[in-house]
């Protein structure tokens, strides 16, 4: 995985199924920070940062509180995650051959960790989720539960919006007009469902070539889409 640039949507580490959906529900509701991120087999791991918790360390070894013995790029004792207050901040002094990054930034010594913040040690992603500091338009609880509300014909328009990312990697979304071909529908009914999914995901307030790409994004992060799916 190329190290520079922003994250692809299909990148992004996130619920794939109604059950992991589920899974990640659960422990957002509970409110503590937690991280997010696929294991040798591709399946979902969630890790709680709960208040008694002081450190969590990351590394291939076997000792470590995260352990990635399948990942050859992750170093033994790659990098630390440590509380301070009610912050948590990532911490590479150093130790890993390759470099602990925080949303593409590679990690000097301590950063603060946000909401949403994506870690990379060796080849492995993991997402920081803080439910307690999310906004109402960005929290994984708010936003499954505003998934759910999206109509069939509204998902229509959501894959046919998406399907440029599959057919071409990353780039610019489906115009309107591509839309309409895609699904049958009149451009005037096209943006009618475009304002309709802008407005469930909080999005209505942005740029229209910004909120059209957050709108594919978060399409990508809550399972609603998928390329393979897409590509298929």
């Amino acid at each position: 995985m190329a190290l520079n640039g922003p994250l692809s949507a299909d990148e992004l580490p996130r619920p794939r199924s109604a059950e992991e959906l589920k899974r990640v529900l659960e422990i957002d509701r509970v409110g503590h920070p937690f991280l997010l991120y696929r294991d040798a087999g591709d399946e979902l791991a969630l890790v709680p940062l709960d208040p008694a918790s002081e450190r969590i360390t990351i590394g291939r070894r076997s000792s470590n509180d995260i352990a990635l013995p399948w990942d050859s790029k992750a170093s033994r004792a790659h990098a630390m995650l440590q509380r301070v207050g009610e912050v948590w901040t990532v911490i590479d002094d150093g130790l890993s051959a390759n470099g602990t990054f925080c949303n593409r930034e590679r990690v000097g010594g301590r950063r603060r960790l946000d909401d949403g913040d994506v870690l990379r040690t060796g080849e492995t992603l993991l997402r920081f989720c803080s439910p307690a500091a999310a906004t109402s338009s960005t929290s994984i609880a708010v936003e499954a539960a505003v998934a759910r509300d999206v109509t069939a014909l509204q998902l229509e328009v959501l894959r046919a919006l998406c399907r440029p990312y599959a057919l071409r990697g990353a780039g610019p979304p489906a115009t309107n007009r591509q839309i309409a071909a895609e699904v049958h529908l009149s451009l005037e009914a096209v943006k009618s469902h475009l304002r309709k999914l802008f407005e469930k995901f909080g999005l209505a307030e942005l740029p229209q070539n910004e909120k059209r790409a957050r709108l594919v994004d978060r399409a990508f992060a809550l399972g609603l889409v998928s390329e393979r799916e897409l590509a298929g």
